[in-house]
Order: structure tokens, then C-alpha cells, then sequence
């Protein structure tokens, strides 16, 4: 049994569909279900953590920064530990870690990684690039000027992501996933606007305008760091990262 937390978000969808449709039994964690697989589960009551978690061998793991500790990530992992869990697959963010002008980046999900790390249990973690998706919320906000991003298809996020799930060749593994190529946000606005025969509204903006949280990583993107590419799509599932204007055909047109 699978269960995916953030099952309606961005990634959380598609491991939950990829793994339906290998006929892999899953549960979607949800504080208000309402499909068949929902299960209620909410990180802030540690009690139903553990009720969701009964009979679950492997758990894809979404949160979103409540407080500047990884309390949520850490509850999740309690009640894995008691529910006899095995197998955790976390979702990060490319340059957690990382140190720029001072200050060390992603300090929350380096904590939620450190804690997944320690927890005793099989672990996989994934720092993606920046979601191919981010150009579908007009107007897009560019706060990176002309620096490339190796952005990446969510697809390609959750078909890793379901492959460390199911098997335990990827335990221990720290993947940084990204594109086949670094594209500016103008780039990449200029290639869904001309897919969808019209504009894409973008906005420059500057740094100093971000949560001072999130400005350090907004500031080593702008530097060109989010530019590098690696292979880890590659070495997971076996062929190519999807390029950006392929998602755009194949995904982007098709979504506002």
C-alpha cells in the first residue's frame, strides 16, 4: 500500500494516477476526502497520521513550510515509525543546502531532509528544478532576469518519484531533477505563448519584493545556479528529461 500526501497538488496527482494505473494499491491522503482512495489524514493531529498510515509500506512525502522547523515532516515520520512503514520518498528543492551571500538555502527542507535521512527508514529524496507548471499562474513574476532555469516536467518528477516508491534500488539516493536545458523565464514564456497563439503575461520583478524566507534562494537563482543540468532523469527512468517546449505541446496548451 502507497500513500501520497499533497495528492492534489502539482506532483502529488501524478504519482497518485501513475501508480493507479500500474494497478498499485494507494491511498490520498486529505483533510476532507472525497474519492474512493481518500483517506483523512492531517499533519497537525499526529492521531490520524497514524490511522492513515496503517498497512502502508511506502509514503510520498509533500509538505509546505508551517513554521521554520520541519514539524509536519517530523509528525509524518513518528507515525511511520509506529505504523511500521518502510519506505519514504520526500519531495525537497533544488539548492537546499546550498550556501549564497551568507546564509544557508532551504534551511526547512534541509531539516525535513536531515530528519528523513535519520529516521531509520529506506529513503529517497528528490530536489527538482523549478516546475514547467510555475508558467501557467499569470502573470508570472520574474524575479531572475534573463538566468536560465533547467526547468522540469512534473511528470517527469512524479514517474521518478513512483519509481523510488516501488522498488528499493533508489534507497539512499538524493536526486536533483532537472530538464535537458536552461531557459529564462522570458524563454520559456516566449515558447508557451507562441504554442497557445498568445501571449504570456510576465512581470519583472525584484528580489527585494520576496519573504525574506525564499529571497537567498531567489537571489542564487538569479546568480545562473539554477542553470546546471544533471542526468538523474535519466539514470532513474532510462531516457531523456522532457524538454520544455514538448511540455508545452503536450501539457501547457491545454491549461490556463
Amino acid at each position: 500500500m502507497f500513500l501520497i500526501t499533497g495528492a492534489t497538488g502539482t506532483t502529488g496527482g501524478l504519482v497518485r494516477k501513475l501508480l493507479l494505473d500500474r494497478g498499485e494499491p494507494v491511498r490520498s491522503m486529505t483533510r476532507s476526502p472525497s474519492r474512493d482512495d481518500d483517506v483523512h489524514g492531517d499533519f497537525d493531529d499526529p492521531s490520524t497520521l497514524v490511522s492513515a498510515l496503517q498497512g502502508v509500506d511506502a509514503v510520498y512525502l509533500v509538505t509546505v513550510p508551517a513554521t521554520p522547523t520541519p514539524t509536519h515532516d517530523l509528525a509524518l515520520l513518528a507515525a511511520a515509525r509506529t505504523a511500521g512503514v518502510r519506505r519514504i520518498v520526500r519531495l525537497s528543492a533544488i539548492g537546499t543546502g546550498e550556501r549564497f551571500g551568507g546564509e544557508v538555502l532551504g534551511a526547512w527542507h534541509l531539516a525535513a531532509d536531515d530528519a528523513v535521512r535519520g529516521s531509520g527508514l529506506e529513503w529517497t529524496i528528490l530536489r527538482p528544478a523549478s516546475f514547467a507548471t510555475n508558467l501557467l499562474r499569470e502573470p508570472v513574476y520574474n524575479l531572475t532576469g534573463d538566468a536560465g532555469h533547467a526547468v522540469i516536467d512534473p511528470r517527469d518528477i512524479a514517474a521518478v518519484a513512483a519509481e523510488a516508491l516501488t522498488t528499493s534500488v533508489h534507497r539512499g539516493q538524493l536526486y536533483t531533477l532537472t530538464g535537458p536545458g536552461a531557459l529564462s523565464i522570458p524563454e520559456q514564456a516566449a515558447i508557451l505563448g507562441e504554442v497557445r497563439g498568445r501571449p504570456v503575461d510576465v512581470v519583472d520583478a525584484e528580489p527585494a519584493t520576496v519573504d525574506p524566507t525564499w529571497r537567498g534562494s531567489v537571489l542564487w537563482a538569479r546568480a545562473g545556479h539554477t542553470a546546471r543540468v544533471t542526468d538523474d532523469v535519466t539514470r532513474v527512468l532510462g531516457r531523456p528529461a522532457t524538454d520544455f517546449a514538448r511540455w508545452a505541446h503536450e501539457v501547457g496548451r491545454h491549461l490556463s
